[in-house]
């Protein structure tokens, strides 16, 4: 590959410390940042989504043509009329229209001979300009702070993004409540001691009075009937 056909190596151009939506803001905040003593050669703007606008002015034709070229030609003629001049100063006005007919006929000439070829293909005539979806101003890494300041904007924050879980979502459920619930409590279900089934299944006796001379129960009326 020769140097000719070589990409040039882009500029350093900093961090962006702002962006804008029309190149005028920028241009704005570009007066701005130099009128604060931050060095111009720090300094620069950035065009991001750049996009090509072609205008139709008008249709071409034979007559537009030579009319255009004929616009032309009288730069030409002017052009070479002075330099005429210049190396001739004494030449009279005749001569120097002369020049100027004779610019007027080689544009028109070139201009038809152009549309010739062309009027094939392109019939129309345009303006082409270049334009960005928007701007950035981007300043060196020593000014960022200051630039920033200067222009009431903030760094954006970086945003961390928790990894995906599997694990289906819970709702109105702690991981402690969880945990506890799991793990069954003493508490909730009393063990039966055997001494208590043994209390529990005695039958009751009714015991009668107590004589007060013998300090021996009297027995009761049923287990008297009984014997």
């Amino acid at each position: 590959m020769s140097m000719m056909n070589a990409a040039a190596p882009a500029p350093e151009v900093g961090e962006t410390v702002a962006t804008y939506a029309k190149y005028e803001g920028a241009q704005k905040a570009v007066s701005k940042l130099i009128e604060q003593n931050i060095p111009a050669r720090d300094i620069a703007i950035v065009g991001s989504a750049l996009r090509s606008v072609e205008k139709v002015t008008g249709r071409l034709g034979w007559a537009r043509s030579a009319w255009q070229g004929a616009l032309n030609g009288i730069m030409l003629g002017l052009l070479f009329a002075a330099f005429t001049v210049i190396w001739m100063p004494q030449l009279d006005m005749a001569m120097i229209g002369g020049i100027l007919l004779i610019g007027v006929g080689f544009g028109m000439l070139f201009r038809i001979l152009t549309y010739s070829i062309v009027r094939r293909r392109r019939d129309f005539a345009s303006v082409m300009t270049v334009s960005a979806d928007h701007y950035e101003v981007a300043v060196s890494h020593a000014h960022v702070s200051e630039a920033r300041r200067l222009l009431g904007t903030t760094k954006p924050r970086t945003q961390v993004v928790a990894p995906p879980s599997n694990e289906p979502p819970r709702y109105g459920i702690r991981i402690a409540d969880a945990s506890r619930q799991a793990a069954p409590s003493d508490s909730q279900h009393p063990s039966t001691t055997p001494s208590d089934s043994s209390q529990a299944s005695a039958p009751e006796t009714k015991a009668g009075p107590t004589d007060p001379e013998n300090g021996s129960a009297e027995p009761n009326d049923e287990t008297q009937s009984r014997d």
